[in-house]
């Protein structure tokens, strides 16, 4: 009986996910971002009925089972196959994203709560993804994530469209461009895109070094989690790290460990990849039921412009250290 009073809440998440990735097919957005949207407009326009309220609030367990099972595209190969110099490069780059983003939103622009670790995390490792990982384990409120997750979808399209024009003005080889691109775009799909719109060298490069940048994804998960619990702590021992850590992130990196092990099909880990995402979908859609837009209004431009300011300094310098170094 219990678990049938969670089917219509369960249900309406389905029903208002399928629209979205049906919408998304159709026009090519972000899914997780229409997700956000369809849950924003349903929340607000209609209300969250009293009968599927229990079910909704399973959005966040499928969050957390999303995370879990996004290990499984976490290839360590990748990471290797890169070449040292650009494992170097790639490491170098998500640290310095990290801290300049999280330094410009609080120094620069004075916004101190978890949004800046969110953006910090969408540009640094792997967009939309990295900022739902990281809101996670830093406990960020839905209109936090959205914000954070539209102006990184709106980065990718501004990318998607410039990188390729200025891959040719530029004079770059397809390897230059390709590490460029890796380094410095956002998500994984328009990093790929904008590659082999240049030349097919370029998409490899772009592509191998991309997935390089997202196999540290757990390690920057774990890293916020533990900063964000020792912040949260007034005697942070050993003890009360685990009692606080999210334990999803044991099974985050337990599946990747199983991934990269061998033991598993590539249709097993393809169709690993796709229960994911569509429990990121779901997800997104309970998350936007929560939002209320008055509070999404108090952050105005601000993200936009703080990713903007870091965007343009980690592409000039990662731009120079390429033509420098390869």
């Amino acid at each position: 009986m219990g678990f049938r009073q969670h089917l219509p809440g369960i249900g309406t998440l389905l029903g208002v996910g399928v629209v979205a990735r049906s919408i998304a097919t159709l026009t090519g957005i972000n899914d997780l971002v229409l997700a956000i949207v369809a849950g924003v407009l349903l929340g607000n326009l209609v209300g969250i009925p009293p009968w599927a309220a229990r079910g909704i609030e399973n959005h966040k367990l499928f969050l957390e089972t999303g995370i879990v099972l996004l290990g499984a595209s976490i290839a360590i190969e990748e990471l290797i196959g890169a070449g040292p110099l650009v494992i170097a490069l790639v490491i170098g780059t998500v640290a310095f994203g990290l801290l300049l983003v999280e330094a410009i939103a609080r120094y620069g622009f004075g916004l101190h709560d978890r949004s800046a670790s969110l953006l910090a995390a969408g540009t640094s490792i792997c967009g939309v993804s990295a900022v739902a990982a990281v809101g996670q384990v830093v406990d960020a409120r839905g209109d936090q994530l959205t914000y954070a997750a539209a102006t990184i979808v709106l980065f990718d399209a501004i990318t998607l469209v410039l990188y390729p024009f200025l891959g040719d003005l530029l004079g770059l080889s397809g390897r230059e461009f390709g590490v460029w691109a890796g380094l410095s775009m956002f998500s994984t799909g328009p990093v790929a895109a904008a590659g082999f719109a240049h030349s097919a060298e370029a998409g490899q490069w772009a592509t191998v070094t991309k997935l390089a940048r997202n196999t540290l994804l757990g390690a920057v998960v774990v890293a916020y989690s533990l900063a964000y619990t020792t912040r949260k702590a007034n005697d942070p021992g050993v003890k009360r790290l685990w009692l606080q850590f999210p334990k999803f992130l044991v099974g985050f990196l337990s599946v990747a460990a199983i991934a990269n092990a061998g033991v598993l099909t590539s249709a097993s880990l393809e169709s690993i990849g796709r229960v994911s995402d569509w429990l990121f979908v779901l997800a997104f859609v309970g998350l936007g039921l929560e939002i209320r837009p008055a509070r999404m209004r108090e952050s105005g431009l601000t993200p936009i412009a703080i990713v903007l300011c870091a965007f343009c300094t980690i592409s000039v310098v990662t731009l120079s250290v390429v033509r420098l170094l390869l």
